[in-house]
C-alpha cells in the first residue's frame, strides 16, 4: 500500500512540474524562442541564392549588397553570419526545418510569403523587368506572344509570367535561378528572362558577362518590397528591425548600396 501511494505521490508531482513547465512557456516563451535559439548558438544560417549584385562570388570570395548588409546586421546582433545556397523554390521548408534560420536574398513581399512566414519591415524597392537580346528588343517590347519566357522557380518573376495577361500566349518554362534565365536568353535558348530590376543593375550591360542583354524599359510591371523572412512566429523580426533602423540613421545601409548602385532604391522610414 505504502509503494503505490509512494507511487501515486511522484505521479502527482510530474503533473505539477509538467503543468507548471507548461505555464512557464507560455508566460515567457523562452523555450520558443527564435532569437534565444540563434544567439545561443552564435550564428545565423541565411539562406540564399547566387545573383548580383545581391550575393555573388568574385574571385572564390562571396560578396554583394545583401552579404554585407547582413553581415552588418549580424554584428549588431552579436552573431556570426553563415552563407547556405538553397533552392529558391524549397526556402519555406529549408526555414521550417532549421536547415537555414533566415531568406536574406532579395525576397519579393508576397500576402502568401506574409501569411506563411514572419517578415521584416520593406528595406528596398524593386520591380519585375524584362531582358531580351538587345537585337529583339523592339520584338519584344509590345508582345511576347509565341516567345519562350523563363524565370527563377519559386519568384515573383515565376508569379508574373504565369499570372499576367501579357504573357498568356507564351511559353514559359521555370529554372533554378535568376543567373540561369540570364545564361538561357544569352544563349538563344529562351527570348525573354523575368527577372528582379536589380538583378538587371548588377548583371548585365556594359562590363558584364552579358553585355548584349537589355532591359524591356517600355513595359512596366507592378512595384514590389524586399524584405527578410524568418520561421512563422520567429520573435528575430523585431531585433532585425530594430539593427536596420539603427543602420539606416547612422548612413552604413546607404554606403553598402552606394557600393553597388542600389542606393536609390532604399527605402527609408
Amino acid at each position: 500500500m505504502k509503494k503505490f501511494l509512494a507511487l501515486i505521490m511522484v505521479v502527482l508531482t510530474l503533473m505539477f512540474m509538467l503543468l507548471g513547465c507548461t505555464q512557464t512557456v507560455k508566460q515567457t516563451g523562452k523555450t520558443e524562442s527564435d532569437y534565444t535559439y540563434i544567439t545561443e548558438k552564435g550564428e545565423m544560417v541565411i539562406g540564399i541564392t547566387l545573383f548580383a549584385p545581391m550575393n555573388y562570388k568574385e574571385g572564390g570570395e562571396l560578396i554583394g549588397f545583401e552579404t554585407e548588409f547582413a553581415t552588418a546586421v549580424c554584428e549588431k546582433l552579436d552573431v556570426t553570419p553563415v552563407f547556405q545556397e538553397i533552392n529558391w523554390d524549397s526556402k519555406e521548408i529549408e526555414l521550417n526545418a532549421k536547415n537555414i534560420d533566415c531568406v536574406w536574398n532579395g525576397m519579393t513581399i508576397t500576402q502568401d510569403r506574409m501569411e506563411n512566414m514572419e517578415i521584416t519591415d520593406a528595406y528596398m524597392n524593386n520591380r519585375q523587368v524584362m531582358i531580351v537580346k538587345s537585337a529583339n528588343l523592339q520584338k519584344y517590347s509590345a508582345s511576347v506572344d509565341g516567345a519562350h519566357v523563363v524565370a527563377e522557380q519559386g519568384s515573383a518573376g515565376e508569379e508574373l509570367a504565369l499570372d499576367d495577361d501579357f504573357f498568356k500566349s507564351s511559353k514559359f518554362t521555370a529554372v533554378d535561378s535568376q543567373a540561369k534565365a540570364l545564361l538561357d536568353v544569352a544563349s538563344g535558348t529562351s527570348d525573354v528572362a523575368v527577372v528582379d530590376y536589380v538583378t538587371s543593375i548588377g548583371s548585365i550591360g556594359a562590363d558584364t558577362d552579358f553585355s548584349d542583354l537589355v532591359v524591356v524599359e517600355s513595359r512596366q510591371f507592378s512595384p514590389e518590397e524586399y524584405g527578410i523572412a524568418f520561421r512563422k512566429g520567429s520573435d528575430m523580426v523585431p531585433e532585425i528591425n530594430a539593427a536596420i533602423d539603427e543602420l539606416t540613421e547612422s548612413g552604413k545601409l546607404d554606403e553598402i548600396a552606394k557600393k553597388y548602385k542600389l542606393d536609390k532604391l532604399i527605402i527609408k522610414k
